[in-house]
């Protein structure tokens, strides 16, 4: 009878949990585990990991974490602490160290020591990269469907975010760059 009780307890509890924070989350807690899991070996390994892996609740303590406090605490902070970190991305011309900082991203160059950051803006919604201290808005999102994208002459132009409207704004860019000369 007590144990009945428990599991009504425990489902309330999660219930409340989910539609407190009326926020899905991105689960990196979880997301990462399977990444890793995907990257160890052979399929065959894969499956063994993952079978034993869901058999010892490895997957379902994750993602009870994930439900409970990591998507609870990006959806009131903004950012996930399990989603920052440094990564490493090999590129055809080299590897690259990328660190998220949950704010935006620092690129290291492994071949030239150059580093790049990227940060986001939310109070106008922009990206914007650091060129030797100074700043440089690369991209600002108008609505859903459209961001406003800096032209040769300074300027912006609103493009919709789509194959088509990216074309078109490399053919602006491009015939402006060119006129320009």
């Amino acid at each position: 009878m007590k144990k009945t009780y428990l599991s009504v307890a425990l489902v309330c509890l999660l219930s409340v949990s989910l539609l407190g924070s009326s926020c899905i989350g991105s689960f990196s807690l979880t997301n990462k585990l399977l990444s890793w899991n995907r990257q160890i070996g052979n399929k065959f390994l894969n499956e063994l990991v993952f079978f034993a892996f869901w058999v010892l609740p490895v997957y379902e303590v994750s993602a009870l974490a994930d439900v409970l406090v990591l998507n609870s605490i990006e959806f009131w902070s903004g950012n996930n602490p399990v989603a920052c970190g440094t990564r490493v991305i090999e590129g055809t011309d080299g590897r690259y160290l990328v660190h998220c900082d949950g704010k935006g991203y620092t690129i290291k160059s492994e071949n030239d020591g150059s580093i790049v950051r990227l940060d986001f803006h939310a109070d106008d919604r922009s990206w914007s990269v650091d060129v030797d201290g100074t700043q440089h808005t690369i991209l600002t999102f108008v609505d859903d469907t459209h961001v406003a994208l800096p032209t040769a002459d300074g300027s912006l132009r609103t493009v919709e975010i789509s194959a088509a409207g990216l074309y078109a704004y490399q053919q602006a860019t491009t015939g402006t760059f060119y006129a320009a000369r």
